[in-house]
C-alpha cells in the first residue's frame, strides 16, 4: 500500500463491453469502481446494523406503537 495516499494498485476484471463504452465516455473506470466499492461497503454495512439491531428496533417499534412518541405532546407539526 502507498502509505502516502493510502491507496492499494488492484486488479479487477471486468466485461470488455463495459470498459470500452467507460472510456469512449469519459468516465475515468478507477473511480467508477471506487464508487460502486463505497456504495457496496455502505449498503452492506447497514444491512448488517440492522440485522445486529433488529431486536432493539422492533422493541422501540412496539413500544411506540403502545405508547406514542416520545415528548409527542411537545410537537408543533
Amino acid at each position: 500500500m502507498n502509505s502516502i495516499t493510502g491507496r492499494r494498485p488492484t486488479n479487477v476484471s471486468l466485461p470488455g463491453h463495459l470498459v470500452e463504452e467507460a472510456m469512449a465516455l469519459g468516465i475515468n473506470v478507477s473511480q467508477a469502481c471506487e464508487s460502486g466499492l463505497e456504495a457496496a461497503l455502505r449498503n452492506e454495512r447497514e444491512r448488517q446494523w440492522k440485522a445486529d439491531n433488529k431486536e432493539a428496533i422492533e422493541s422501540y417499534n412496539r413500544w411506540v406503537a403502545e405508547h406514542g412518541l416520545p415528548l409527542d405532546e411537545f410537537r408543533q407539526f
